[in-house]
């Protein structure tokens, strides 16, 4: 479908060999169990720790899907996909102690970087880049150098952060110094959730769903509400350099913006409507087209029309700020196929609203991520 376009995927994750070696050392959520046969289990959350189940059956299988560069590269081949740029999928290393935190994170930051180095170094048709991770439960100096010292890393171009921030929300006052050093830095920020919304959220039947409520539903709420947080606590108007990237096309975030414009407009206890609240004082569509990227992870063509007009598609600018994404190595084919339904459905909607106009597809496809991200791609 791509043609001759180059394809980055900017949404997709790996537990590289020292992240899979953290983990596998720990006892306590998150944490990895080798079992005797059969592939490790990774137990994410403390809902997965399940002490009814055996260790073998907690959590899920982490196969080399999700390790192995080679598996990466595979993926890429079958797909046309020419160049991927690389984030820990979570949970990140939020759960590290403060004390090693940024030591831990310099090493596997540093560790990706260089496997995608040595990758771009004998390979132009195969290119990897990476987004890296913050150590956030470090102490926050710690984590302003931690940004500074990524301009050292040559093929990290961003980096991926979750939902909680210090743990409080991306609104936390505490952030301020870190969104300042992401902003003077002009460090992309992928926003990607991990927490979901509460079980109760989806009612005692839930389980009957499997896990589609949860992902369908609660990881794109979550980011919507994460985002919008950040939007509403002014961080765009005391940071107006700062850059997020929204995984799956910002949640609901396109859809409901105007509701968001809406109320913060009628919101009485903000000052420019008599309250003693700041309220944010940019118009959220001026900070859609100005701050904000969307992936293009939302496999439907009407959501992908929301992404774009969201993004500035009225005056054409939505164009420039969608960037294809594939979430590999999650949902894969469950019938064994080569190709994955999760990244053709994604094409195919990609070639939906661009209508045959094949510049506009080659934005979205590569040419955003290049240009935004500077890569050599």
């Amino acid at each position: 479908m791509a043609g001759t376009h180059p394809i980055v995927d900017v949404h997709t994750h790996m537990y590289p060999p020292s992240y899979i070696s953290l983990l596998s050392s720990r006892k306590e959520v998150p944490y990895i169990h080798t079992p005797s046969s059969g592939d490790p289990r990774l137990i994410i959350l403390p809902s997965d720790d399940d002490a009814s189940k055996p260790p073998e059956q907690r959590g899920r299988p982490v196969d080399t899907s999700y390790s192995s560069f080679s598996e990466k590269l595979k993926f890429m081949s079958t797909h046309g996909i020419t160049c991927s740029v690389i984030s820990l999928a979570n949970p990140w290393l939020d759960f590290l102690d403060p004390s090693t935190a940024a030591k831990t994170a310099h090493q596997i930051n540093s560790d990706l970087d260089a496997a995608c180095q040595q990758q771009n170094a004998t390979s132009s048709a195969l290119k990897l880049y990476a987004f890296a991770s913050l150590p956030l439960s470090a102490p926050v100096p710690e984590i302003v150098s931690s940004i500074h010292s990524l301009a050292t890393l040559s093929h990290t171009k961003g980096v991926i952060i979750g939902t909680s921030g210090l743990g409080l929300g991306l609104d936390d006052p505490a952030l301020e110094p870190i969104y300042a050093a992401l902003a003077s830095t002009r460090t992309m920020v992928f926003l990607h959730p991990h927490y979901g919304l509460p079980a109760s959220s989806f009612g005692p039947t839930a389980a009957n769903y499997g896990h589609v409520l949860p992902l369908a539903l609660g990881f794109p709420l979550e980011t919507t509400i994460a985002i919008t947080r950040v939007y509403l606590s002014g961080v765009f108007d005391r940071h107006p350099d700062l850059s997020f990237l929204l995984a799956h096309s910002g949640g609901t975030l396109p859809f409901l913006a105007g509701r968001i414009e809406s109320c913060v407009a009628h919101e009485r206890e903000f000052t420019v409507n008599g309250g003693d609240k700041p309220g944010p004082r940019r118009s959220i569509w001026d900070v859609l087209k100005t701050n904000v990227y969307l992936d293009a992870v939302n496999y439907g063509e009407p959501g992908m029309k929301a992404a774009l007009a969201a993004a500035g598609g009225e005056d054409g600018q939505g164009w420039d700020r969608l960037m294809f994404g594939t979430d590999h190595p999650f949902f894969p084919p469950l019938a064994g196929e080569e190709k994955w339904l999760s990244v053709e459905s994604n094409l195919r909607a990609i070639e939906g609203v661009c209508a045959g106009d094949e510049a506009r597809k080659a934005k979205i496809l590569g040419g955003n991520a290049i240009r935004v991200l500077g890569l050599d791609a």
